[in-house]
């Protein structure tokens, strides 16, 4: 009988296999370095500013194009990590240190800063009403300053405060005379906020 042919077993290409890489995480950007002197918040100007201001409607531009913040502003900044208050001597300020010296211009920081957070948390535009005789205007939600009017003028104060009735009457003369609406934001010991609007009413 014929030998058989032996046949070679060609070797066989293992195919290669890409090593999976690992997803590349963005670098988190670095805060901000923002200015607390002579009770105002300055950040320098540049693209990041900007953006805090045309987008975030942050602040206010002045004539150098530096972008000054308010204090509820500048610490709401803080806690979402966007910006790093320095003092004078070029020291970080911790939230503790930033609150105790805010507190010291204005005495009732917490509770307008209390009601300032909750309301941007909800994504509110508030900007001060000092001109209207009001500690805030409120934007409804998609609305900048420009845009449209203020919605409402907001008066922060604590649940065990007090008001007379003279200082009720002031407040609703106020928003009525602006054609806004009135808002109490009542906060509680815990932080937390209520809001009770007030409208002037005609028998």
């Amino acid at each position: 009988m014929p030998a058989k042919k032996e046949t070679k077993k060609k070797p066989v290409k293992k195919k290669a296999t890409k090593e999976k890489k690992e997803p590349l995480t963005k670098k988190l950007k670095d805060p901000l370095k923002a200015l607390f002197a002579h009770e105002r918040v300055i950040l320098e100007s540049c693209d990041e500013t900007n953006e805090l201001y045309n987008k975030g409607v942050f602040g206010t531009l002045l004539e150098d194009k530096k972008l000054q913040l308010s204090l509820q502003e500048a610490l709401f900044l803080m806690e979402k990590d966007k910006i790093a208050t320095l003092d004078t001597r070029n020291k970080a300020l911790t939230f503790e240190r930033f609150i105790k010296r805010a507190s010291k211009i204005e005495p009732n920081f917490w509770i307008r800063y209390s009601v300032y957070k909750d309301m941007r948390s909800r994504g509110y535009v508030v900007k001060t009403a000092l001109k209207f005789g009001a500690d805030f205007r409120v934007y409804d939600r998609g609305i900048k300053p420009g845009e449209d009017h203020a919605r409402w003028i907001v008066y922060p104060v604590h649940e065990g405060s007090t008001l007379t009735w003279y200082e009720f009457a002031a407040k609703n003369r106020v928003a009525h005379s602006t054609k806004k609406r009135l808002l109490m934001g009542v906060v509680d010991d815990e932080g937390d906020v209520t809001y009770w609007e007030i409208k002037w009413l005609r028998p």
